[in-house]
């Protein structure tokens, strides 16, 4: 992989184009009982506002390690519906963000980023290197498919997540990302190393290697696209071989908060994680302290750029485009 080179961090002034409006979710490692653990927001990088519209307090969470159980994660929109996932449980919000419904299953654990295809909800359980499938419709989880890694490749199984027989809580891949198309399911994790393609048979196959520790990695244009979160940068590496890396934005280090409070060295700035397509020339990324950047692939600088905390704990985790605007 190539070196990220540092990008114009200043905001260019597009006077045409509309700049999006996008809803964010965030983690807050090392919080402690009592404290905010993330919550969701919207941002409009044409105001270059942020506003919060959920504090996520709840008292029934582990506390056994890193972010496990904090914060909200994935998001996905079903008419005037928005889905959002916490670690075990699967919450449908109005869109005053007040709480209509929420759905929790045995398998599912430490879910990270979910995907709607259709009337179908995908999510990931990195508690059980798995794959869950909400139905919209039926309000019911009703397919499951455990990924395992072999010697000669990948494989895996179907299961039924109402049923006493899925796979048993184990986090040897940390999957942590998913994108449905026509094609099939592509999913992606920390240890991976590699984007990986469920088709229509269940079979499993990789599509491209990718760095430990990537986030958010999906087709892209004909490639690919992923937060090299060990690296600090955002890449996009086309079908030819070219790569485009965008460094991640860094602060003087005098005007970060909580330095050094969570252990696993988690916390810490430059931190990507987080991505949302705009369209095929601007997609949006989050950041630690809680920041999100528009890039712009065009160009390959930065559109705009907006920070909500200082507070190194506070990551982004999920992002999407906001709909109703």
């Amino acid at each position: 992989m190539i070196d990220a080179v540092e990008i114009n961090d200043r905001s260019l002034h597009f006077m045409n184009i509309k700049l999006p409006k996008i809803i964010a979710t965030s983690v807050v490692r090392g919080s402690q009982k009592g404290e905010s653990h993330g919550g969701v927001f919207t941002v409009d990088f044409a105001s270059q506002r942020a506003e919060q519209h959920v504090d996520w307090d709840t008292g029934d969470i582990d506390f056994s390690g890193r972010g496990a159980d904090r914060g909200l994660r994935g998001i996905c929109f079903d008419a005037d519906d928005i889905y959002i996932a916490a670690s075990d449980e699967l919450f449908c919000y109005d869109r005053d963000f007040k709480v209509r419904k929420s759905w929790r299953n045995r398998y599912l654990k430490h879910c990270h980023e979910i995907y709607r295809k259709d009337r179908k909800i995908f999510l990931t359980s990195t508690g059980h290197d798995c794959v869950l499938v909400f139905d919209i419709e039926e309000e019911k989880f009703t397919w499951g498919f455990h990924v395992l890694r072999q010697q000669a490749g990948w494989s895996g199984f179907v299961f039924d997540p109402i049923g006493k027989f899925g796979p048993r809580p184990i986090n040897e891949q940390h999957i942590n990302m998913i994108h449905v198309d026509a094609r099939g399911i592509y999913l992606s994790g920390l240890r991976t190393q590699a984007l990986l393609h469920i088709n229509s048979r269940n079979e499993v196959n990789a599509v491209c290697s990718l760095p430990a520790g990537t986030h958010n990695a999906r087709p892209f244009n004909g490639g690919v696209i992923f937060n090299d979160t060990a690296s600090d940068c955002l890449r996009v590496v086309r079908q030819s071989g070219e790569q485009q890396a965008f460094k991640i934005r860094y602060y003087d280090p005098d005007e970060i908060r909580y330095q050094g409070v969570d252990d696993s060295k988690t916390a810490r700035q430059g931190f990507g994680r987080g991505l949302c397509i705009v369209d095929d020339r601007f997609v949006a990324g989050g950041s630690s302290p809680s920041t999100i950047t528009l890039y712009d692939i065009q160009t390959g600088q930065v559109a705009s750029s907006v920070n909500m905390t200082m507070d190194i704990r506070n990551a982004i985790h999920g992002l999407e485009l906001w709909p109703y605007d």
